[in-house]
């Protein structure tokens, strides 16, 4: 199955530019995905091309006028899949969510401007909204290729090695084991031990205690320490023996 992907933009060439390379343009190349992009301004059919218009209320900046983002939706057909806009205001993405689109066939993502998306529209024509973090950007096509990108590494033939999804990041709600690679001996720091011992059942229980370490230290909205297992905490105190916790607990 092919995920077809259509994105509404004021800014075409940002989209076709960075889809069509490494993951993301090998994986359309393969069928995997294919992507139509749409420009909200063809559509329109005064001189300027206006896609917007100063708020009702005041206040600085210009907004998405809704009849020009309506009628590229409509243009579609009824082949559109989920409908998100890319706001800063909508539900944080998070890699649950990523591997939830993945399972789709068909996916459609607007892209905001200047002060956003009139309410109405957001009300009346889209699905979701969501956020790929708490920061502003320009507009929304860097956001929609960060969706893009976490969505399509997940499809079926989109890497060549599948097992590099399962390995990854928030894969299983944790942050990733550090990786090496050679020389072993890189200006005086060398490549843990474990690393090259060749145990395999020891390596693999060095990363889980590393990914776990790593996602208490930095990420402890994604991990309490409280809530390991007894397992978890073994690997902790035999790999990774000294660890704060948020509320300054240790395991040592």
């Amino acid at each position: 199955m092919t995920l077809v992907v259509d994105v509404l933009t004021l800014f075409p060439d940002a989209l076709h530019s960075y889809a069509g390379i490494s993951v993301l343009g090998r994986a359309r190349d393969r069928g995997v995905w294919d992507l139509r992009v749409h420009d909200v301004r063809d559509v329109t059919t005064d001189v300027h091309r206006s896609v917007d218009d100063t708020p009702y209320g005041g206040g600085a900046g210009m907004v998405l006028s809704p009849e020009p983002l309506a009628q590229s939706l409509d243009a579609l057909g009824e082949r559109r899949g989920p409908v998100i806009a890319l706001t800063p205001a909508g539900t944080p993405f998070r890699q649950a969510r990523a591997r939830e689109l993945a399972r789709e066939s068909e996916l459609t993502l607007i892209c905001g401007r200047y002060e956003g998306f009139d309410q109405r529209f957001l009300d009346t024509r889209v699905d979701e909204e969501i956020s790929v973090g708490d920061f502003v950007l320009a507009g929304g096509e860097l956001a929609a290729l960060c969706v893009l990108e976490a969505v399509v590494r997940l499809l079926p033939g989109a890497l060549g090695n599948a097992e590099s999804v399962e390995e990854e990041s928030f894969s299983d709600g944790l942050l990733e084991y550090p990786h090496y690679t050679k020389p072993a001996v890189w200006r005086g720091r060398e490549v843990p031990e474990i690393l090259t011992s060749g145990d395999h059942g020891r390596i693999a229980r060095w990363r889980r205690a590393q990914a776990l370490r790593t996602t208490l230290e930095r990420r402890p909205d994604l991990l309490r320490l409280e809530s390991l297992s007894a397992e978890d905490r073994a690997l902790l105190e035999a790999f990774a023996p000294v660890v704060d916790s948020p509320s300054g607990d240790r395991l040592d």
